[in-house]
């Protein structure tokens, strides 16, 4: 991996940079779309492409269900598999220790998940997320955490504090790929003591990058945006900083100038599979009856191929009909949305005018 800052906006800390990795080089602050099993649901590789896509993320807990880690690797490596040649991140299952917290039990040595698929038992621990995730081959891997709920009481966080920076330095003693970077996780909920420990104890083992958890899980806007705000300023400045989960458009924006790289977040693609678009003007319901002979574009200026091809009419059309088509175009268009955003930050940045254009961005956004 090099990471290499290439500017920064005086009025803040949002910076630009350039992150070479072993399948490319992307241009940060970066969007990526997440494809969880393999795959952007409904979406071709060549089409993640022309949206702007610079990096894909998947991840390896649903990957070690089906079709299997070592079935992965036999079949070339994660990026053969899914026909994507540029980046690809894999979370390391930590986040599911939130969401499938019905299916689990925590020990010490990790998670026992049971299938969602068969009911059978699989236990993902530190050493065994990182087999895995070296085994699918990715560019980043994450090392494997626990991610509590928000809220929680606070001897919870504390006690996933505790057991992530453990499993931190067992996730980086079982690493053995030289071309996969390895980044450490930043846990501690919304209590700044505790976030300092994690970030102190993961910044001290050396990962080559960091991301910052435990958000968008049930803390609300406010507190996720000053939990970010806290943390960043605690992560190396000459490291790429993740921001794992998060991506509506004024919370990515705001953590951009908070001085975060990397985004992950479904909400592009799933609002767009429930009908729904973003735009410069805010969100655009395509279900509503107003579209139904509206012909204009999904929204006016867009260069992606719903709105280039087809109406607004037209697509609800499909939406009504059930039509498959209909949620590809408006994931196609909301991917597209994401990265022109992405640029027109990283364009501000080398400007030197982010906070003027973060707020622009945002005043427009009447229906958010």
């Amino acid at each position: 991996m090099e990471f290499t800052i290439t500017s920064r906006s005086p009025d803040c800390t949002a910076r630009c940079g350039t992150l070479r990795l072993a399948h490319g080089t992307i241009r940060t602050p970066a969007f990526s779309p997440v494809a969880t099993r393999g795959s952007v649901r409904g979406i071709l590789p060549a089409q993640l492409l022309s949206c702007g896509t610079q990096i894909v993320l998947a991840n390896a807990y649903h990957l070690a269900l089906s079709p299997g880690a070592r079935e992965v690797a036999a079949l070339g490596g994660l990026h053969r598999l899914m026909g994507w040649t540029g980046p690809i991140i894999t979370d390391s299952g930590g986040y599911q220790v939130f969401s499938l917290t019905p299916l689990r039990r925590i020990t010490e040595d990790g998670v026992e998940f049971r299938s969602p698929l068969d009911g059978s038992t699989m236990m993902l621990g530190p050493r065994e997320a990182t087999r895995i995730q070296n085994l699918l081959g990715s560019d980043i891997a994450m090392a494997f955490d626990e991610c509590p709920p928000c809220p929680c009481e606070r001897k919870v966080a504390e006690a996933a504090v505790e057991r992530t920076l453990r499993w931190a330095d067992v996730c980086l003693r079982a690493h053995e790929r030289e071309d996969q970077v390895l980044f450490g996780i930043v846990q501690g909920g919304t209590h700044e003591d505790l976030r300092a420990r994690c970030a102190e104890g993961v910044v001290g083992m050396g990962f080559e990058g960091y991301a910052i958890g435990g958000v968008s899980v049930g803390e609300g806007e406010e507190l996720r945006r000053e939990v970010v705000r806290m943390v960043t300023p605690m992560l190396p400045p000459e490291r790429p900083r993740h921001l794992l989960g998060v991506g509506f458009p004024s919370d990515v924006l705001e953590a951009i100038q908070s001085g975060i790289d990397l985004f992950d977040c479904v909400a592009p693609t799933r609002m767009g599979r429930n009908g729904t678009a973003f735009t410069a003007l805010g969100r655009l319901r395509l279900r509503n009856s107003s579209c139904r002979t509206d012909p204009r574009p999904i929204e006016e200026g867009c260069d992606c191929p719903a709105c280039r091809l087809y109406s607004r009419a037209y697509v609800n059309h499909l939406l009504r009909c059930r039509e498959m088509l209909g949620p590809i175009l408006l994931a196609l268009h909301n991917l597209r949305f994401y990265h022109r955003m992405m640029q027109g930050a990283r364009e501000a940045i080398g400007a030197g005018r982010y906070v003027a254009f973060k707020e622009e961005f945002l005043s427009a956004q009447t229906g958010r």
